[in-house]
């Protein structure tokens, strides 16, 4: 390690321990990946090692110390997210600065909902500008829950007067008629999803009082069959196990002044093998129509325990390896 350079960033004592990490495993990592050393002393990170590899490391303990001084925990995924970041020459850092200062919504513990990633923060600005928006993305992207996110807080504003959440009852590996129950046990698994970030952002309370009042839907693909959806934010939750049949007619409902949701991950179809995908076909027929907008979310921007980023990443480069 060369050590005839070193730079130096001002560093408040109180978010000293949220940089470092517990037993300092986060300032370690960033020693390792851009091979520096650092010191602490009067409230000063000192970075030395070769000028390209501190400029870099002392950019990203910035970006560090804003995430920390705006509230936030530095967890795995936020450093590990950042040091990419950094690397990528294309992507505008203050972009990722900026990511902290737009609260969508808060949890019914008072936690503030907000994009976390490049990705979902494209996601979020393309829902309020379009009519459609498709997020198509691997699991833990954000996608179903960020699009609650905005159809609750619409609804709260009184933007839309109903919600209307689905998802297409396809088995995976189970057929509806075999499990135990009525129907509406039979399809309340499928749905579980969604009634989970309902209690979470809304409150169990509070959602049980506008399904009570019909305000609130959450129903099988099926139901909509038939209907005109005016005045709704409705979302359509893993859309990749639709067929072109049923996203046509999904489609077609919408009404005026309804916003919609598309979600889906292309890469986990439960549908027969020689049954093409209504998401599918929709990214084809439909990407040239104003309105409707197709967000593609990645590995990247995956939110979940860190170990779920590598599952999805191993398995994107897999799926590239069996390509070529």
């Amino acid at each position: 390690m060369a050590t005839n350079f070193f730079v130096e960033v001002n560093i408040n004592h109180e978010i000293l321990p949220k940089i470092y990490g517990s037993f300092d495993v986060n300032i370690k990592k960033i020693e390792k990946e851009f091979n520096v050393l650092t010191v602490i002393r009067n409230e000063k990170i000192k970075i030395i090692g070769e000028k390209a590899n501190c400029l870099l490391a002392k950019e990203l303990i910035e970006i560090l110390i804003d995430k920390a001084n705006k509230g936030n925990d530095i967890t795995e995924q936020d450093l590990n997210y950042c040091m990419d970041i950094v690397e990528n020459i294309k992507i505008n850092k203050n972009d990722v600065i900026q990511l902290d200062d737009e609260v969508l919504s808060r949890t019914i513990q008072g936690k503030p909902i907000k994009p976390k990633t490049i990705g979902q923060k494209n996601y979020v600005d393309s829902i309020k500008n379009n009519m459609i928006t498709f997020g198509i993305g691997p699991a833990g992207t954000g996608k179903t829950y960020l699009g609650m996110c905005m159809a609750i807080e619409a609804f709260k504003r009184g933007e839309v007067t109903k919600l209307i959440l689905t998802r297409p009852a396809i088995e995976a590996g189970e057929k509806l008629g075999f499990l135990p129950g009525d129907l509406q046990s039979k399809i309340d698994p499928y749905l579980r999803p969604l009634y989970d970030a309902l209690y979470q952002i809304m409150g169990a309370e509070s959602f049980q009082s506008n399904m009570e009042k019909g305000l609130i839907e959450v129903a099988p693909l099926a139901y909509m069959r038939g209907r005109t959806l005016d005045n709704a934010f409705i979302i359509l939750d893993e859309a990749q196990n639709t067929t072109i049949p049923q996203m046509k007619m999904f489609l077609t409902r919408i009404g005026f002044n309804s916003k919609v949701i598309v979600t889906g991950d292309d890469t986990q179809k439960d549908l027969p093998r020689d049954v093409m995908s209504g998401l599918d076909s929709a990214v084809k027929v439909l990407k040239n129509i104003d309105g409707i907008s197709f967000i593609r979310l990645t590995s990247k921007d995956v939110v979940r325990h860190p170990l779920v980023q590598k599952i999805v990443m191993a398995y994107e480069n897999y799926d590239k390896k069996k390509k070529k």
